[in-house]
């Protein structure tokens, strides 16, 4: 059923308080990423056009990140459906401001140094948990038929203030952009804390009881063991799951290795700048937002969210491959257009997921899919980012600069494969691990009551 402009309002009515918050992180993170570049470079590799040490620290920070977040996310998950999405929104999404304010107080090679390491442990709390959590926030508070929307709208309003973002980074001095990312991070914790509305009804903790510290640890490890392996269980019985699952993982495979080295390879190639790259940035943004907040709630009752799913995919490949054979400055723009419509994945990924599991497990099959991206972008930097290095270097067995593009969407290819072959709709098998606990527990009862 497609949805007209009154229903989409009336859908995204309870998600505002979300989504406010949200886009002034979102604007605050997207303005620092095309002043990183020259900041990183500037500090590793002064007066050089190239700079192979700062792909390689970017991509052994990817890597890291990666292994990490294939523990973190999960349990992050586990938190939020246990302990409330909004408590775990208060955790994650400050967590750039001390990085930042690292930058801005000194851009030495020392200080980037110290500021990788301190953004790869934000990364890790953040990168992939925080659209978890929002994720199985909308589906707490949106009806089934009508969550494919408000994603949309959602990374709709992601793309807007990306776009804003890199206005903010191409007209902005330099020296200024790391002091007003930092406020308004603050600005978006404040606004979550004071008016953001907690989903969950959670239970009330039982006070009273003095256990030692050994217990204590052990009870929690214990417990996030057992939902370790309702993770696995709910994954295990949904194919529609088990599908996503490799989708997910080959498309990151390809695509996160494509974004922690562009950037890099067009300022080597090209030669382009901050004001270059916040252009290419906005190209894919201005497009994005018009595909995912208009173009997104006409299509997907006519295709499904499988068949935008695939369109998406293939449009990514296309986009690789321009990438891969620029053979001109103008060639990058034209391939950043085709993120217009490959911007449509994350959308498509978060509807087929939440209509795979129950309510009480949202959070859990987001954080899976997620620690399954985190797994993808762990393997991804250690093959195209040296294949990008050695292909821009003096050194290249061939002359194709961006043969590692190329190389990436081979993976993607693979994702377009196992998308074709999804079918959510009679795949779905719902799964509940508190029906299942309850179902053990009340067949037991007869067997404690035979021996009373």
């Amino acid at each position: 059923m497609r949805l007209g402009m009154r229903e989409q309002m009336r859908a995204l009515r309870p998600v505002v308080h979300l989504l406010v918050p949200l886009s002034i992180h979102w604007i605050a993170e997207e303005m620092t990423v095309s002043v990183l570049v020259d900041v990183i470079s500037a500090a590793l590799c002064p007066g050089n056009k190239s700079c192979p040490e700062a792909i390689y620290l970017t991509g052994l920070q990817q890597t890291v990140v990666g292994i990490f977040k294939m523990i973190s996310i999960p349990i992050l998950a586990q938190l939020a459906d246990e302990y409330g999405r909004k408590l775990l929104l208060l955790i994650t999404t400050p967590t750039s401001i001390i990085p930042f304010a690292v930058l801005a107080w000194d851009q030495s090679r020392t200080s980037v140094y110290v500021y990788l390491i301190l953004r790869t442990f934000a990364y890790i709390m953040s990168q992939g948990s925080i659209f978890c959590i929002t994720a199985a926030y909308i589906a707490d508070v949106v009806e089934p038929n009508k969550r494919a929307v408000v994603y949309g709208w959602m990374t709709g309003l992601l793309s807007a203030f990306h776009v804003l973002g890199n206005l903010l980074a191409r007209f902005l001095p330099q020296a200024w952009i790391f002091q007003v990312s930092i406020a308004l991070l603050i600005v978006s914790f404040i606004y979550m804390k004071m008016l953001l509305v907690e989903t969950l009804t959670l239970e009330p903790q039982i006070s009273g009881q003095h256990l030692p510290g050994s217990t204590i640890i052990l009870d929690a490890l214990k417990k996030r063991w057992n939902s370790m392996k309702d993770n696995v269980l709910i994954v295990k019985n949904s194919i529609t799951l088990r599908r996503m699952s490799y989708i997910s993982f080959f498309y990151d495979l390809g695509m996160t290795g494509i974004s922690n080295v562009l950037l890099y390879y067009l300022k080597s190639v090209f030669g382009f700048n901050k004001n270059q790259f916040s252009e290419i940035l906005m190209v894919v943004g201005i497009g994005s937002i018009f595909s995912q907040i208009l173009v997104l709630p006409f299509i997907n009752p006519f295709l499904g969210e499988k068949g935008v799913l695939c369109i998406a995919i293939t449009s990514s490949i296309f986009y690789a491959w321009l990438y891969g054979v620029a053979w001109a400055s103008w060639v990058p723009y034209v391939s950043a257009s085709f993120g217009v419509i490959y911007v449509l994945v994350k959308p498509s990924t978060f509807a087929v997921v939440s209509k795979a599991v129950t309510s009480t497990n949202q959070a859990k099959a987001q954080g899976f899919i997620l620690s399954v991206q985190a797994l993808a972008s762990l393997f991804s930097p250690l093959v195209i980012s040296p294949l990008t290095s050695w292909f821009i270097s003096d050194q290249a067995p061939f002359n194709c600069k961006g043969f590692s593009f190329l190389f990436a969407s081979i993976f993607m290819a693979i994702s377009l494969i196992h998308a074709s072959m999804l079918n959510p709709e009679s795949d779905n098998k719902f799964f509940d691990c508190e029906a299942r606990e309850q179902s053990e527990e009340s067949a037991q009862e007869p067997l404690l009551t035979r021996h009373q």
